[in-house]
Order: structure tokens, then sequence, then C-alpha cells
């Protein structure tokens, strides 16, 4: 009888979860995969059906906005580990008393919202902004330097916003590894770099792809930071936004979020299938 209760008490708890996740998740993933599938409207009882949403995706400025868009979120992921990796491994090797500081450095971001963060870079890199005026002042450069509507502003923004993402992660492995076997390494004639690419690298390696993954997934569809800084690019963000809000066709739109729900979740099944767990940052 306590065993039944027990699973009574465990399911009662579960179900207001497994509500929300089946109303706004599940349902809506649902809708969006049979309106990719239909002709001329949103998905009905009485719908055609067709992959010629899908064909669609093959014109040649559709694939190229893919790549580009998977070239972006690659880069700002390499950014973002070179940045990031040495940031978490110095949080985790730090005095105690440091820790916090540290700790806050990265949390604080969240507590704002990420598109009043990128206006304040676009109000500093502007071309009459303080970065510009610095430089002036300084007798650096003798006119103002066109930061804004570049492919390096676009990727700036990308790593500001998601570079947490990748600190905590490997904070987090660093934090647990046993150094010890650094020590041993060491002992046995092992330099510093040997002993870093043959033990704290592949004891990390974990949080370094839980890392990767957190920061390249969101990267692929996050299209508004180059709307805000002027990138020009135009991103498979962009182009859902566009079709499902100007051209109207929720069918392709719909077929468009699919593939990047498709190509999001192969990135995750490429990093449990390399060994990755929860993705857990903390």
């Amino acid at each position: 009888m306590a065993r039944n209760a027990e699973k009574s008490r465990r399911a009662l708890l579960a179900a207001p979860m497994a509500v929300f996740a089946v109303l706004l998740v599940a349902l809506p993933l649902i809708y969006v995969l049979a309106t990719s599938f239909v002709q001329n409207g949103n998905f009905s009882l009485h719908a055609v059906f067709t992959l010629d949403n899908y064909r669609a995706l093959l014109r040649a400025d559709y694939l190229l906005v893919f790549l580009e868009s998977i070239k972006l979120a690659f880069w700002t992921t390499v950014l973002s580990f070179v940045i990031g990796y040495p940031f978490g491994y110095l949080m985790a090797r730090v005095n105690r008393k440091w820790k916090p500081f540290l700790m806050m450095l990265v949390i604080i971001p969240f507590w704002t919202s990420a598109l009043v963060r990128i206006y304040g870079w676009k109000i500093l890199l502007q071309a009459n902004g303080p970065i510009n005026g610095v430089l002036r002042a300084l007798g650096l450069i003798d006119k103002n330097i066109r930061f804004l509507g570049s492919y390096g502003s676009v990727l700036l923004a990308m790593v500001y916003c998601l570079i947490s993402f990748m600190i905590l992660p490997c904070h987090n492995a660093v934090d647990k590894m046993d150094f010890t076997l650094v020590e041993a390494a060491r002992d046995l004639g092992a330099g510093p770099c040997r002993a870093f690419l043959t033990v704290t690298l592949p004891q990390t390696l974990p949080g370094i792809l839980a890392g990767c993954v957190l920061v390249f997934v969101p990267s692929v569809g996050l299209f508004y930071l180059s709307d805000i800084m002027g990138g020009g690019l135009v991103l498979v963000g962009n182009l859902i936004r566009d079709q499902l809000l100007k051209v109207r066709d929720w069918n392709v739109g719909s077929a468009m979020s699919v593939v990047l729900i498709v190509l999001s979740a192969g990135v995750y099944l490429l990093y449990r299938k390399s060994g990755g767990d929860d993705l857990g940052v903390m």
C-alpha cells in the first residue's frame, strides 16, 4: 500500500508538468509538422498531403541561407570555446573566495533582457559611439570606423549572448575533475602542455561538448541579432519569420521550422553518441 501511495504521489506531482509538456510543447510541434506536409493553408481533416513544401527548400538561395546559418553558428561555437573554456577553468581553480564573484559575472547578464544588452553594444559600436570617440581621442584613427553592419559585429553579438552557456559546463567539468592525475602526469615527466592535452582535456571533454551543443543549437536560429547589428545576414530564422509573417506561406515556413528542429535534434544525438549525458551546467 505504501508503495502504491508513493507512486500515486509522484504521478500527481508530475501531472502539471506532463500537461504543460503536452499542451505547450508536443501539440504545437505536431501541428507544425502536419502543416509542413499539406497544401494551401492550415492542417485540417480534409487537407491534401504533399512533399512540395520540402522540395521548395532545395532552392539554391534557401540552401545558401541554411549554410550561412550553420557557418555563423560554427564560428560562434569556436569563439565561445576559445574564450569560455579558459574562463571556466579559471573559475574552477581560483581561490574559493573569488568564485562567487566570477560566477556572478557569468550569471548577471541573465538578469537583463538580451535585447537590451545588444542595443547597448549597438550604441557602443555606432559611428559616433564611445568606442570611436576613444579611438579618435587617442589619435589612433582619423575618421570613424564602421563597426555596425559587418559580419564581425553579428558574430560579436552572438558570442556575447551565448558564451555563458559555454563557460558554465566547462567550469562544472573542470571543478569535478581529479587533479591528482595531472600531478601524476607531471611527476612522470609530462610538460604542462602535454599534461593538459592528455589528462585535463579528455577529462573535461563532456563539459566542452555540452557547451558546444548549448551554444551551437540556439545560434543557428538566433536571427534578431543580425537585424539589430545591421550585419545584412539572412539567416534561417529570418526566412521562417518572413514566410510566416510577410509571405504568409505557413506550409513552407513550417517545413523550414521542421528542418531546423531536425538539425538541432541531430546535433543533440551526436552529442549523446559521443558520450554526453544531460547537458547539465551546474
